[in-house]
């Protein structure tokens, strides 16, 4: 009754339309935005038909499923810092509107209280150990190209806890600068109240060829020589183009890079070299090759001496955009300073939306992007550092329980589908071992 401005205590001298806000959500099945969610790749589901049985009273509508990463739930999993958090966070999330135009939360339902009985167990991070006995936290999985992509400020805000004020806590951001590490700031930062020392920017050989004009590579598919054979220039390019971006968009945000080159068989002690010198020549302040995979610890010693010294240098963090900065501002922000577009574009809709989440009063949340990660613009096929495009929004949505407005770019969806050659085809069964062949 709060919420919905009544004052009054009496039954008896309530008004009719102050009786009618009271018992009826008057929810507009045409404004019904909470999506199904499935942990399955499945392009079909992307728009589906629901209530057609008899038993539903014509109540048909199109919907959607999302993949279950793009659940608000599992951003509100991320982002919660502890049951009280996480149960306020469940019941204001919006699942459509009424047909006056306000909003129709999970609170309103009644339906909060048994999300989080579900949730209350999900909340508590899994303490794991890497092969050599190091404890991990692994929690929540949100995905950097559809949602905020980190780790939960939980499993940090624990990690911190054990290991002291000398120590240090490694947490993952998605996918490269533009996606995973711009929302670990944004969004991350301003939910857990930490400022990180430093980034440790993963790169590779291969990728920063790829990204120097190499050819794409089909999943499946055998390596290209080029991928393969030492290639200087194709290593050159890609440094000079998408990892000096790479490391300005950290610069963006005031806090020191140290690049952490993972080192292949293939690659060369000539390219590995030039890797290290451009990625300094960039403005990391380290670039070390990474031998984890082959000898454990003992292959990223140099790069954990890096990290140290970075991080006993003076971090001056700061955030892309104030909160104040109106919506539209803070997406063309991104765009222009962490992709490198020259504007944004919004379709109607998407404009439209904007104007009913301002008028709602959600003005002031940041910004989740979903966008591709296969290129720092909206084309996947636009390796290095694209210039000269505009990026083009056509939806925009809200998670108001995680706490944030999250725009649609391009044709990205939120329920991916399987390539043309999936990787079932390499996974077999050994019925007298037992033993599991081709997942990785």
């Amino acid at each position: 009754m709060k919420r919905l401005g009544i004052s009054e205590i009496d039954p008896s001298a309530l008004t009719p339309q102050e009786v009618s806000s009271f018992v009826r959500l008057d929810l507009d099945p045409a404004k019904v935005t909470w999506q199904r969610v499935v942990d399955t790749n499945d392009r079909f589901l992307r728009k589906i038909t629901v209530g057609q049985a008899s038993t539903e009273k014509g109540h048909v509508r199109e919907t959607q499923f999302d993949i279950a990463v793009a659940s608000e739930i599992m951003a509100i999993l991320a982002l919660a810092d502890g049951l009280g958090d996480m149960k306020t966070r469940l019941g204001r999330m919006v699942v459509g509107s009424s047909r006056s135009g306000q909003p129709v939360t999970a609170e309103d339902l009644g339906v909060s209280g048994a999300l989080a009985v579900l949730m209350k167990d999900a909340i508590k991070p899994t303490l794991m150990q890497t092969l050599e006995g190091s404890p991990v936290f692994v929690h929540a999985g949100p995905f950097a190209n559809i949602a905020h992509g980190n780790s939960s400020v939980l499993a940090d805000k624990l990690a911190l806890k054990l290991v002291g004020e000398d120590g240090f806590v490694v947490t993952e951001a998605g996918f490269g600068a533009d996606i995973g590490m711009e929302k670990f700031f944004n969004i991350k930062c301003r939910a857990s109240g930490l400022r990180p020392n430093v980034v440790v920017l993963v790169a590779t050989v291969r990728a920063l060829k790829m990204h120097g004009g190499g050819p794409n590579v089909s999943a499946g598919s055998p390596l290209p020589r080029e991928y393969i054979d030492e290639n200087l220039s194709l290593v050159g390019k890609g440094c000079s183009s998408n990892l000096r971006k790479q490391i300005q968009i950290a610069h963006l945000f005031g806090v020191p890079v140290v690049v952490a080159l993972n080192v292949f068989k293939t690659d060369t002690q000539a390219e590995i070299d030039l890797v290290c010198q451009m990625a300094k020549e960039s403005g990391a302040s380290d670039a070390v090759p990474c031998h984890h995979w082959a000898r454990g610890g003992r292959g990223s010693v140099e790069l954990a001496q890096a990290v140290k010294q970075a991080g006993s240098q003076p971090s001056h963090f700061q955030f892309l955009y104030s909160q104040e900065t109106p919506i539209v501002e803070k997406i063309r922000m991104i765009a222009q300073k962490v992709y490198g577009a020259d504007d944004i574009e919004l379709s109607p809709e998407a404009q439209a939306k904007i104007d009913y989440y301002n008028q709602q009063g959600y003005g002031k949340l940041p910004i989740c992007m979903a966008k591709t990660h296969l290129s720092l613009s909206h084309m996947p096929e636009k390796k290095g550092t694209p210039t000269g495009f505009t990026l083009p929004i056509r939806d925009i949505r809200a998670s108001i329980g995680a706490g944030f407005i999250y725009p649609l770019v391009g044709t990205m969806s939120t329920m991916p589908g399987l390539p043309t050659r999936p990787c079932f085809y390499d996974i077999d069964l050994d019925p007298v071992t037992e033993e599991i062949t081709g997942l990785f």
